[in-house]
């Protein structure tokens, strides 16, 4: 059809709320109610619903229920469910000109197929790097005082003697602590335990020394920051090299009495390797992911006295989730109204292992 966008071709932005073809635009929400109604609050699905025309998909996973809405789409809000945009559905979405993410990774959702055919991508991580970091402080001050193993031993009937007895407790002022990367998340982190005081330690290869200094940290390898680190907190990213990070080698230097704080990737750890360590009883550990989600019952994590658990909750607060559904809308209003998007990725994002 004369002045249509050419199906394989850049799509340019749209503005003020018009479509490529004219008239309205069309944003296809492929976010199940549920999810919908935790991410948006009446005020942000207000002002959606005030750019454009908004369908709603409620079995996000459904692929046939989602080719139907993606024909008239001009913009495709994706969350935890939806089905992955491969070529098929692609093919049957010829106005598509952004796909908005209410999470982080984008891996799960976009395909190589989408940035081939000049669609813009962006997601609202961004978003979630408080709640996160506020999890991660949680554990480390946990993990700091042996509340998960008091916890443990009262829960399961052991004398108060028995009890009380714990290895030696710190507090955070002046702890050493290690970070290795120096993510979004690992950044918010960052700037919580230096505002109580601790001493940070980062390891991450494309920090830069003034980045460094900005974040009042020092940088180190690897294998530095275990060994002198009371707390590590791991904040890397998801990749093919960061694959078991942590190892049993790294894990094995550690200082007897240290804390392991993993909420970003159960891939950043060797599970088998940590078990392994932490049946010991030499280092403790608080964990927010698994390598098997839900975590079986019978895992014997689930049993050892000196791991605390949680199950892969650490950014699903209420005023981070609304956080996330109001930065997904703003990047909507910024691509209608045709300005730069402030969280768009490129086929980068789609090494991330998710």
């Amino acid at each position: 059809m004369p002045g249509s966008p050419d199906p394989g071709g850049p799509r340019p932005p749209l503005a003020g709320g018009e479509s490529a073809r004219g008239g309205r635009a069309v944003v296809v929400v492929a976010v199940g109610q549920a999810l919908r109604r935790q991410l948006f609050t009446g005020a942000s699905w207000e002002r959606l619903t005030g750019l454009a025309e908004v369908v709603a998909v409620e079995h996000p996973g459904d692929r046939a229920e989602l080719a139907a809405a993606l024909r008239a789409a001009d913009v495709l809000v994706t969350g935890w469910g939806t089905a992955r945009l491969d070529a098929e559905l692609l093919a049957g979405a010829p106005r598509l000109g952004l796909v908005a993410h209410t999470g982080g990774a984008v891996s799960p959702y976009v395909t190589r197929e989408v940035f081939a055919r000049g669609v813009r991508v962006t997601q609202a991580g961004a978003a979630m790097a408080r709640p996160v970091a506020e999890v991660a402080l949680a554990f480390t001050l946990a993990l700091l005082h042996r509340v998960h193993r008091f916890d443990h031993a009262l829960r399961s009937g052991a004398p108060w003697e028995q009890a009380e007895a714990a290895p030696e407790r710190h507090q955070i002022l002046g702890c050493p602590v290690g970070v290795i990367g120096a993510s979004r998340t690992g950044r918010a982190y960052i700037a919580l335990v230096r505002a109580l005081g601790a001493e940070v330690t980062v390891a991450d290869p494309y920090l830069d020394p003034a980045d460094a200094h900005a974040l009042g940290v020092r940088v180190a390898g690897l294998d530095q920051v275990l060994a002198g680190s009371r707390i590590t907190a791991v904040h890397a990213p998801a990749l093919a090299e960061t694959r078991h990070l942590l190892g049993r080698r790294e894990l094995a230097l550690l200082p007897d009495g240290a804390g392991l704080v993993n909420t970003a990737r159960s891939w950043l750890v060797d599970e088998a390797a940590l078990l392994a360590e932490l049946r010991t009883g030499r280092i403790d550990a608080a964990l927010d992911v698994y390598d098997d989600e839900p975590l079986p019952t019978g895992h014997p994590l689930r049993a050892l006295p000196n791991v605390l658990l949680t199950p892969h909750q650490a950014a699903a607060t209420v005023e981070g989730r609304h956080a996330l559904g109001d930065s997904t809308v703003a990047e909507v209003e910024r691509h209608l109204r045709g300005e730069e998007l402030r969280h768009a990725v490129d086929r980068d994002a789609l090494a991330r292992v998710e």
